[in-house]
């Protein structure tokens, strides 16, 4: 198991993860399997999604910031956050990632995101596990 430390800068961000996933497989030496990984916070996520057009992440976090305002008048929660809890619920903790010939199997324009929704934040972080 490994534990991937990040330090995020922005309230609403997206961090590319997936050479440092990779760049572990690599120093590992696995092979053939299957990577779990999970985020221990609840106002963050992880996902899959395009990594060619930087305009995909802009776009993500206007959409969500749509549909989760940041200010909503009815929210309860005393730390001011609702928002960014849905934001996490709907991206998800976890995703899992195929390990073929030591190589992570994504498709061409796939990386993985690290998804920060209450930042920014000095120690998030995110377990991956290896089963091969």
């Amino acid at each position: 198991m490994k534990l991937f430390e990040y330090k995020t800068s922005k309230r609403d961000e997206m961090i590319d993860i997936t050479g440092d996933i990779q760049d572990w497989v690599t120093q590992e030496g696995y092979r053939d399997g299957v990577i779990t990984l999970f985020n221990m916070h609840t106002t963050a996520g992880i996902t899959i999604n395009e990594n060619a057009d930087p305009d995909v992440k802009t776009d993500f976090i206007r959409r969500l910031d749509e549909v989760y305002p940041w200010d909503h008048p009815k929210d309860r929660h005393g730390e001011g956050n609702t928002a960014a809890h849905l934001k996490a619920s709907t991206v998800g903790t976890s995703e899992t990632v195929l390990v073929k010939d030591g190589k992570l199997v994504i498709g061409t324009w796939q990386g993985i995101y690290y998804c920060e929704f209450d930042g920014p934040r000095p120690n998030r972080k995110v377990y991956a596990m290896f089963n091969g």
